[in-house]
């Protein structure tokens, strides 16, 4: 991020104010979070709760009833990876996913000898099987359509293609015709049915870029081009309609009407701490981990990292983040056996962070049982990385 004449601390701190984690916004919804502040990362772990926690309060039981009535959804998205959006945006984010399963087709034809045709047979009959209520978990879809289902052997499983079932499920979820419900209502854990769905699909690069620098300006062109997977030439043609004015001195883009707000803001006088998932949208908007590290703390270890990596040598957080106005103050994790958090920070802890890890811990001990950072991650996989921590932290 080139940056000259803007202090770096009005940056982090107006990303901070842009992503409601200077005192959150309590009683929003999550939708209405999901639609201010950007998509939530979903990879089975804890990331989109601790987002609305940390954002409006919001406890497990709201998000899931908020779920169970798809006023958000997780799904394939930006560069065919889920998120987490709300019911405004699905036909804008499957649109912006739609390449990433018509790939896994045109491979599947290719080198494992299953032509389209085959695909779209295979569509149909899941939409034959599938009703709008009852979810149907990848083993009964594949008992009620029989032979419709080919195992695609040793070729298919080194491109993590076992089966036909797979690549069709994720075309009819690009195209709206199926949705992904998470089998016990929960967000952070991999476990799914399907249920039949007429969801539009629609939407524009130009629409895709307007909602993200609206979330994460200002913001470069790079920035956007790792959200979106927009190639240059798109990310040129898609920006090209949107008022978007330079930041003097910088490569960072900001939206007109933001501007004046922008120069006239300051950074607040007394800290706002937030803990958030490493995957949060504060860092994983722009990806560009050392705007939000002081250069000393970008030096230190990372937890339990091998060959001496240093915390800003990582292209993602290794641990979930402590944030104070934008920057990173701190990390931690969860110690299921203790029911604790334990954290290493970067600053002297003061009454209003005492309180911050505390109101987490009991979020995270008393309503979701853990905080994996994603699916695989488990509390044996995390206690290298929790005793690092423990010992920098004494």
């Amino acid at each position: 991020m080139a940056n000259s004449g803007i202090p770096t601390a009005k940056l982090r701190a107006w990303w901070a104010h842009r992503q409601w984690l200077d005192g959150g916004r309590p009683g929003a919804s999550p939708a209405e979070v999901l639609a201010a502040t950007g998509w939530a990362r979903s990879v089975g772990g804890a990331a989109p709760y601790l987002g609305l926690f940390a954002r409006a309060g919001l406890d497990r039981a709201a998000v899931d009833a908020a779920v169970a009535a798809v006023q958000v959804h997780e799904l394939p998205s930006a560069r065919g990876c889920t998120y987490v959006l709300p019911a405004a945006d699905y036909a804008l984010g499957l649109a912006a996913g739609a390449a990433v399963p018509e790939s896994d087709v045109a491979m599947a034809g290719k080198h494992l000898g299953v032509s389209r045709d085959e695909i779209e047979k295979l569509c149909l009959a899941i939409c034959q099987v599938l009703s709008e209520t009852e979810p149907l978990e990848p083993s009964a879809i594949r008992a009620a359509v029989g032979d419709e289902v080919r195992g695609l052997g040793e070729p298919g499983r080194r491109r993590g293609r076992t089966t036909t079932l797979p690549i069709a499920l994720g075309l009819l979820q690009a195209r709206g015709l199926i949705r992904r419900v998470p089998v016990n209502g929960r967000l952070d854990q991999q476990r799914y049915g399907y249920v039949g769905w007429d969801q539009p699909v629609h939407g524009s690069a130009a629409e895709l870029a307007a909602r993200y620098f609206s979330w994460a300006g200002p913001a470069s062109i790079g920035h956007l081009r790792w959200f979106t997977g927009f190639t240059a030439a798109t990310a040129k043609a898609a920006t090209a309609p949107l008022d978007l004015v330079a930041l003097p001195g910088t490569d960072l883009l900001i939206r007109a009407e933001l501007r004046s707000e922008f120069d006239e803001f300051t950074v607040p006088g007394t800290p706002s701490y937030a803990l958030l998932a490493g995957i949060d949208g504060l860092h994983l908007l722009h990806r560009d981990l050392a705007r939000l590290l002081d250069p000393a703390d970008a030096e230190r270890p990372s937890p339990a990292a091998k060959g001496g990596r240093s915390f800003g040598g990582e292209a993602d957080p290794q641990s979930h983040l402590v944030v104070d106005r934008g920057r990173i103050v701190g990390i931690w994790e969860y110690d299921t056996e203790a029911g604790e958090i334990v954290h290493q920070l970067f600053v002297p802890v003061d009454e209003a962070l005492r309180e911050t890890v505390a109101r987490t811990e009991t979020f995270v001990r008393d309503q979701l049982g853990d905080a994996r950072g994603f699916s695989l991650d488990s509390p044996k996989s995390r206690a290298p990385k929790i005793a690092a921590i423990r010992a920098r932290s004494r």
